[in-house]
């Protein structure tokens, strides 16, 4: 009598949310041995937690669906690669992306790491997010393995968040709602009969929730009063005129238009955009125009930018291949954000017109529809 072959094993991060359930009841269905996983993780003590009321969700979800459900503890790598990391950047001025470290270190690092010493065969996550084997894919140069593709639903598509992952961690790695839109997991929720179908999408920074990001930094960074400087079209940053105040440099980021007092007004006045920072002098650059047209605010601190429409990039990571010099790519600079023509080289990202980027922002690459990777903007 022939043996059945042995059913592959899949750890599900469940959350507590709809995504994460659909995931689970899909790969149920398609045969997989399924374990839902809740992962509890840092959250400061000031902040109100929804962590319980969270993992009460994934339990009656696991319950539902008849699966096994158990509880990772990672609030101390939560706490150091995401939590430590966030804030010390903002302390440098800089604007991290904590997601993107969430789901290098805890997600696909920690959780894929303590499922696999569990005998899983896989992970699993909600992610809008595809995983394909590269010869189904455009040849890219040095290419092997795994490549990582958009959500479907472009306007859920989350594989921003994800170009710092690997090869190992992709071959182990399952989105089954990447290739389904919201409203269609929407109605696979209903269809199944999960008791978090009904339930709202979570919004907000990955730990934070929907908490007002300033409110939380200002537990750790200091307030300190500085001056709004309106950037004139030639001088440097300190010599524009004073035009308002602010509550400290580390607070803001490039691009916003609020948070700032501005006190010389007129009636016909539009926005004013930060385009540019002075840590050290405590000072916020901005300006009417946006983007701005001269190329000193390309990248960078103010005064500080590199040639017209060139950021440099660290900590690269190109998943399935380096992107070749001479070929056309699109870069993002933030989450849905636009899709920016660009070419690349070794470090650096080549723009056609001045770029408005942050440094400690992330920079992904695409080939169409093909996540290449990407490195934190210098």
């Amino acid at each position: 009598m022939k043996k059945d072959k042995k059913k592959e094993t899949v750890f599900v991060a469940i959350s507590g949310g709809v995504d994460s359930a659909v995931s689970a009841a899909l790969l149920k269905q398609q045969g997989f041995e399924v374990v839902g996983v809740f992962m509890s993780t840092w959250h400061p003590d000031f902040l109100e937690c929804n962590e319980e009321e969270e993992k009460r969700d994934a339990m009656r979800v696991s319950a539902y669906l008849d699966i096994p459900f158990l509880t990772f503890d990672f609030e101390d790598v939560y706490k150091k690669e995401v939590g430590n990391y966030m804030i010390s950047e903002y302390k440098k001025g800089k604007t991290p992306n904590p997601d993107v470290m969430c789901n290098k270190h805890v997600k696909f690092g920690a959780f894929l790491d303590e499922a696999l010493r569990r005998g899983a065969d896989f992970i699993a996550t909600g992610h809008y997010a595809r995983v394909s084997p590269l010869p189904t894919l455009p040849l890219l140069r040095g290419g092997q393995g795994w490549g990582l593709l958009r959500g479907i639903d472009s306007a859920k598509d989350q594989s921003y968040f994800l170009w710092a992952l690997t090869q190992e961690q992709l071959k182990r790695t399952l989105f089954p709602v990447g290739n389904l839109k919201k409203e269609v997991v929407r109605k696979l929720a209903e269809k199944f009969g999960l008791p978090v179908a009904e339930k709202k999408d979570s919004q907000g920074i990955c730990f934070l929730g929907e908490v007002d990001l300033k409110k939380f930094l200002k537990h750790y960074i200091k307030e300190k009063k500085g001056k709004v400087v309106l950037a004139p079209p030639e001088a440097g940053n300190e010599k524009g005129e004073v035009i308002g105040h602010h509550d400290g440099v580390f607070f803001h980021t490039l691009g916003e238009r609020h948070g700032f007092t501005i006190v010389k007004k007129s009636p016909k006045d539009k926005p004013y955009y930060i385009i540019g920072k002075d840590v050290k002098k405590n000072i916020l650059i901005v300006s009417q125009s946006f983007p701005p047209d001269s190329p000193r605010w390309s990248s960078g601190e103010a005064g500080k930018g590199e040639a017209k429409g060139v950021i440099k990039l660290k900590n690269t990571n190109w998943i399935s291949g380096t992107p070749e010099e001479n070929k056309k790519y699109t870069a993002q600079i933030r989450y849905h954000g636009e899709q920016l023509p660009c070419k690349v080289k070794s470090n650096e990202v080549i723009f056609a017109k001045p770029i408005l980027a942050a440094p400690g922002q992330s920079c992904v690459i695409y080939d169409h529809d093909i996540c290449l990777g990407g490195g934190i903007v210098v």
